[in-house]
């Protein structure tokens, strides 16, 4: 398997759907937000083609399958739990087609959870609970996971609500802290490419984008989540640029601060992307700190990530 991860904006599905005509390869998404439906501008989805397809379920985009888009309503929930079961899933019938997985995306979690098939704890949701927790602020769920379990706070993305609720709600259920993540490794050969770029190159490239995305009706994808029937809490769970334009169409934002607040939001997620790829966790003995995950192969460009696939394809016959 071959895996190509990298921040946002820095042209990670391009370099993919390249490597996959080149090497028969396949796609599988590895983006927590790409698996909704409806949400495509502001989520950076490939767009779908147009030519007639079988299977409507079947995604294709530049005559290349791709896996885990546009699978579930906005309006549910998807956990990591049902990404790993999908993926997997994904992983084994592209194989059994003869042809090479790419799992390819910027949601760090999602990518361990498959390369290193971490062992999430099912436990089952407690929407009492959620609707509590939801009320309170970032800062405020932080503080209480920091007091329930200061081992797993030292390690969570301390701004994402949606991963401090389901720590919060796993010790709740469980009355335990979160216990050590177990491991179920691939037990097939895989290449990590990480797509590296220069810092003020990151920057015009997020704000190439973003202003790309206002062209084609991100304001307009927002609202069409609120016509469906999703609150503004919901949408603003989403994160990033959601959150802000949702804040936009209430009237707490004028747009220029949309914009700036926006391109604030993705630079500093590109930050905690590089942070999450570069220093890996110490997973199997639960600790605090972090070590340099040297199984990534930083590349610059398309040529460096045809070479290296070309050595580990040799390598694995």
């Amino acid at each position: 398997m071959i895996v190509i991860l990298g921040p946002t904006a820095s042209g990670k599905s391009e370099l993919a759907v390249k490597i996959a005509k080149k090497f028969n390869g396949e796609i599988i998404s590895a983006d927590s937000r790409q698996v909704y439906k409806g949400m495509d501008i502001g989520t950076g989805k490939v767009p779908r083609d147009k030519s007639k397809i079988k299977n409507k379920k079947d995604y294709f985009h530049q005559g290349i399958q791709h896996y885990l888009l546009d699978i579930v309503s906005p309006r549910q929930r998807f956990t990591v739990v049902q990404y790993r079961k999908f993926a997997l899933a994904a992983i084994k019938k592209i194989l059994k087609k003869g042809k090479i997985p790419i799992l390819c995306g910027g949601t760090g979690f999602y990518i361990q959870a498959i390369v290193d098939g971490i062992v999430i704890p099912e436990v089952r949701p407690d929407w009492k609970l959620r609707k509590k927790l939801e009320k309170k602020s970032t800062e405020e769920l932080y503080q209480i996971l920091k007091k329930l379990d200061p081992k797993r706070a030292k390690k969570i993305e301390k701004k994402n609500p949606r991963r401090l609720i389901r720590a919060i709600e796993i010790i709740t259920k469980t009355k335990k802290p979160i216990p050590l993540l177990k491991k179920n490794p691939l037990p097939h050969p895989v290449l990590i490419i990480g797509i590296k770029k220069g810092k003020k190159e990151l920057i015009f490239l997020i704000k190439r984008r973003f202003f790309k995305w206002l062209k084609q009706g991100l304001i307009k994808e927002v609202k069409n989540l609120k016509k469906i029937g999703l609150s503004w809490k919901r949408i603003e769970d989403f994160g990033i640029h959601y959150r802000v334009v949702a804040q936009y169409l209430q009237k707490k934002l004028n747009y220029k601060e949309m914009v700036e607040n926006s391109l604030k939001e993705l630079q500093n997620y590109a930050k905690r992307q590089m942070t999450w790829f570069t220093r890996q966790n110490f997973v199997e003995q639960n600790l605090g700190g972090f070590k340099k995950d040297k199984r990534i192969h930083w590349i610059k460009d398309y040529g460096e990530a045809e070479k290296l696939i070309k050595q580990f394809l040799q390598m694995s016959k």
